[in-house]
């Protein structure tokens, strides 16, 4: 209704925000931000593969302020997310973390740090918690 998200090539739901959208490269059957309350922030940019999932409330954060000057960012490497990966609701990805491939972060991650390929991590910081067996689900 408001267009606040109205140049974003894909859906986005109403109560989601996404900034810097010309910095994001999405793949197939990915759509960040469809869900409501996400926040995408891609001032460093976001890199994401094919088949992602979000739940509600998810945050990817690209890019933080300097401790002593909030009017400007630090320039990090961009968030890189994988194929076959679901982000939990309320998930928190911070500057610079790369997620591997067929990837479950648990509701209420904070991912501070990389995680590998057929992980399920969770926790605030996100740690591994188990191996996961390949996707069978649709391909892209």
């Amino acid at each position: 209704i408001f267009r606040v998200n109205g140049f974003v090539q894909w859906p986005v739901h109403f109560t989601s925000r996404i900034l810097f959208r010309k910095n994001i490269k999405i793949g197939r059957r990915t759509a960040p931000g469809m869900n409501s309350g996400c926040y995408v922030q891609a001032k460093n940019g976001i890199e994401i593969g094919n088949n992602l999932r979000m739940g509600p409330n998810v945050g990817l954060i690209s890019a933080n302020h300097y401790e002593d000057d909030y009017d400007n960012w630090v320039k990090t490497n961009p968030i890189k997310i994988g194929n076959d990966v679901w982000l939990g609701m309320g998930v928190v990805v911070l500057p610079g973390v790369t997620i591997g491939d067929n990837v479950i972060i648990a509701a209420n991650s904070v991912v501070n740090r990389d995680i590998p390929s057929n992980v399920i991590a969770g926790g605030a910081p996100c740690k591994i918690i188990k191996d996961k067996d390949v996707y069978i689900g649709k391909k892209y």
